[in-house]
């Protein structure tokens, strides 16, 4: 098992990409702490857990609030021990961002409020921070571990209609740069993964959309790899599974000597292309 014995805390653990990494990351043995801002849907994904013969813990915390989170990883530590993982992963778009896969109303840059922008900075990369900072002093004194933190393809080209959380995913990006650097002395690893295809529609809706809950094949329809924007022509859509073994490569010591990284997933060699991605340039990302 390539994470026996490790202790992982993973924010927005509660639905999509979250929970399916949980999952995964407790079938390769590792203990989690299920860390999301909803305590039904923690308990949700803690329930799968345990289902699969796993371990985990459900803790609610908001990850824009520094003192929640700094709370949720010494509750963590204290249930498990230890601390070897932290995946800061929680993140939101901005209202008004995928209007036509949310059935929302589309808002443009300018009429959005500081209340939009405080709340996606907040999560995404205040969120980041904070998180990287109540883990360093447990990794410290463990030895070393890693911090993984989930990016966006939106962070490396542009999308329409989500340029505040385009914006908040570059700055994960600094920021994992920068701590690989300053971490790097006591032994903790530092990426982020960029996912591109087969998120949830958990991960990228503002809450009350009407499609969280809903599966991504629920909500991307039939599988036309003719029809596909992805330039690698496989028989079935790229799935949250597909994001979170990258994810998992990167929490594991099968990467040990990697730090510093931003790695694109579930790609297919759509960032290769130059231009959108999507008919008529019109706006839909579909997947970050």
């Amino acid at each position: 098992m390539k994470l026996e014995g490790k202790v992982a805390v993973i924010t927005g653990a509660g639905s999509g990409f979250g929970r399916q990494c949980s999952q995964l990351f407790a079938s390769e043995g590792a203990g989690i702490a299920v860390v999301d801002i909803d305590p039904e849907r923690a308990a949700g994904t803690v329930e799968l857990v345990e289902q699969q013969g796993g371990k985990a813990v459900a803790i609610t915390a908001d990850v824009s609030v520094e003192a929640q989170v700094k709370s949720a990883v010494a509750a963590a530590v204290d249930h498990f021990g230890k601390l070897d993982i932290m995946f800061a992963n929680a993140g939101v778009v901005s209202r008004g961002g995928v209007p036509s896969v949310a059935g929302g109303e589309e808002v443009e840059f300018q009429d959005l409020t500081d209340a939009d922008w405080q709340h996606v900075l907040g999560v995404n990369l205040s969120g980041v921070v904070y998180s990287a900072k109540a883990a360093v002093p447990y990794l410290r004194d463990n030895g070393g571990g890693t911090i993984l933190a989930t990016s966006s393809a939106a962070s490396l080209v542009a999308y329409h209609n989500i340029a505040m959380y385009s914006a908040t995913k570059a700055g994960v990006n600094g920021l994992v740069r920068g701590l690989s650097l300053d971490l790097g002395k006591y032994g903790i690893r530092v990426n982020a993964i960029c996912p591109t295809h087969g998120m949830s529609p958990n991960f990228l809706m503002p809450p009350g959309s009407p499609v969280v809950g809903q599966s991504y094949e629920q909500v991307a329809g039939p599988w036309d790899p003719t029809i596909s924007p992805i330039p690698l022509k496989l028989n079935r859509p790229p799935s949250l599974l597909d994001n979170a073994k990258v994810a998992l490569f990167l929490a594991s010591d099968d990467s040990q000597y990697l730090s510093g990284l931003v790695l694109p997933s579930t790609d297919g060699g759509t960032l290769a292309r130059v231009g959108m991605w999507f008919a008529e340039d019109k706006g839909s990302p579909g997947d970050l």
